[in-house]
Formats: C-alpha cells, sequence, structure tokens
C-alpha cells in the first residue's frame, strides 16, 4: 500500500478568510470558485544521502552511534541519490510543458537542495519557473542529543530518553534540545499559510524530508495522531517517492486539495533507478 495511489482525501486545512494568492487570478476561473491553494501539489522526499548509507552501515556493524563528518545540513545525496534524482526530474519532464512546477520551495539541507538542482537540470520544470526558495520551515525534524544515534545507541546512552518516547509516542515526545512531530507540525502551518498567500492557482513542488511529507498530510489531511501513526507504520516514505495534490474546485465552499497519490516511486521504477527508504542518519527514534 505504501508505494500504490491511495483513495482521495479531502483536504480538511484551510488558510484563514482574506488570505489570497499573490497573482492574478487565471482567466476563466469563476470567482467563487478561485482557489486559495496550488492548483497542483507534489510533495517529495530528498533522494538517498550519504547518511542513509551510514545508517545502514551503522545498523549492519551492530553500532551505537553514525559515524558522519558533516553537520547533517551539509550531508550530500549518493550516487544513488542523485541517479533518483534525475529520474523523477525525467518523469516531470515527461509531463507537457503547462503541467510541470513553477514553484519549487526547499528545505535546505543540502540532499534536498541538490534534489531540487536535479529535478531542474533534467527538464522537470516549467520554462519560466522562477529560481526555487529555500525555506527553513521544511528542514528535517532535529533530534538533539539523539542526533546521529541508532536505536542501540539511544537505549545505551540515553535510557531515559527510551523510556520517555516509549510512553509519550513518537508524535508528542521531544528529546532534549530536539523535536516532537508536534513541533515540526507548527512549523509547517506557518509554511502551509505562506504557501496560500504567495502560490494560490499555481503548481508547486515542495523537496523535503520523510517526517515533512508525513506532518503535511496530517495539516492538509486534517488528520489525528493515531492515523498519521498508522500511515507512517505502513513503511517509510521512499527517497524522490512523489505525494500528489490536485485542487477540486467543486469541493466544498472554496473548492479543496484532493490526495492524488501517496509515495509514489513509478518514475523511478520506469527509469531502472532502485527504490530506497531507509530513515535518514539522525532519525533512529524519529
Amino acid at each position: 500500500m505504501t508505494h500504490q495511489t491511495r483513495d482521495a482525501a479531502r483536504v480538511m486545512f484551510f488558510p484563514a478568510p482574506g488570505l489570497g494568492g499573490s497573482q492574478a487570478p487565471r482567466p476563466g476561473v469563476p470567482v467563487c470558485m478561485r482557489s486559495r491553494w496550488p492548483s497542483n501539489l507534489w510533495i517529495v522526499r530528498h533522494g538517498e544521502s550519504a547518511g542513509n548509507v551510514a545508517r545502514d552501515l551503522a545498523h549492519a556493524s551492530g553500532l551505537g552511534r553514525i559515524e558522519i563528518a558533516q553537520r547533517d545540513v551539509d550531508v550530500p545525496l549518493s550516487e544513488l541519490g542523485e541517479e533518483q534524482a534525475r529520474a523523477l526530474g525525467r518523469w516531470f519532464a515527461a509531463l507537457p510543458p503547462g503541467e510541470r512546477p513553477e514553484v519549487v520551495l526547499t528545505s535546505p539541507y543540502a540532499r534536498a537542495v541538490r534534489t531540487a538542482e536535479l529535478v531542474g537540470e533534467e527538464g522537470g520544470l516549467a520554462h519560466d519557473a522562477p529560481t526555487r526558495c529555500v525555506d527553513e520551515r521544511l528542514r528535517e525534524r532535529e533530534f538533539g542529543i539523539l542526533d546521529r544515534l541508532t536505536s542501540l545507541g539511544i537505549r545505551e546512552l540515553h535510557p531515559e530518553q527510551a523510556e520517555m518516547r516509549a510512553l509519550l509516542g513518537k508524535f508528542y515526545h521531544r528529546p532534549p534540545g530536539g523535536e516532537s512531530w508536534a513541533d515540526v507540525i507548527l512549523r509547517l502551518r506557518s509554511a502551509l499559510d505562506t504557501l496560500s498567500l504567495h502560490h494560490a492557482e499555481r503548481r508547486v513542488l515542495i523537496v523535503g524530508h520523510q517526517v515533512v511529507v508525513l506532518c503535511l498530510r496530517y495539516l492538509l489531511e486534517g488528520l489525528s495522531e493515531q492515523q498519521i501513526l498508522e500511515i507512517d507504520a505502513e513503511g517509510d516514505v521512499a527517497n524522490c517517492g512523489v505525494t500528489e495534490y490536485r485542487f477540486e474546485p467543486g469541493e466544498g465552499h472554496d473548492g479543496a486539495l484532493k490526495l492524488a497519490r501517496y509515495n509514489f516511486t513509478a518514475p523511478l521504477e520506469r527509469a531502472g533507478a532502485p527504490v530506497t527508504s531507509a530513515p535518514d542518519a539522525a532519525v533512529a527514534a524519529r
């Protein structure tokens, strides 16, 4: 189910009244049906990173700590990650020019920025697409004292945090110096307000991280803690997996975004690029 299209889900999250797009209304769209949301919204996890590879090695070796030289924000794509991003770019490029992303919003992390760059290099963006916008609200969840620890390392070095996470659950557990899922959702609420204010009726691509994909689903579909954790339990979000929403003008008073597909990996499979879905190096206790 993870890599298949899920049933369409109506968006329950709406911007405050009066928030319109900064662009002029598109011709032929009745005033009552003008959207406060993008016409299309793609949310993509970055390609496989060097951190994914290091994490797998640490787990295979039974290590408590993941060895990475860079800050998490600077961890680059692996060679496979670059191949995945290029395959995704070619998939977007195969769409008619008037259906490709016009606006690109990306996490400031190097692996997300590079994924967006490669999509553009492969012709996956509209010809008039502006320079991508880096938005720190789309960054990876911060793990504080648990950064770069495997599950084994957390149990050995911070057993009290393992106990607290088991008690509170991953949605609300906040490690010292880090963030809970609820904290990530708080900053993403602000990002969605900006999306509705500046990019209404546009085709928007967001490049972020696994937790960003899941938390945006939580917000856009009005899900509960239990519902989003059930989706998470189905399996990890694939590297360069596509989650897509489309605006439906006939839904509700002002129309609504509807989920078209989740964790869609056909762009990689068609190009022969291996599908990977391991969590990032810092997310042993995501």
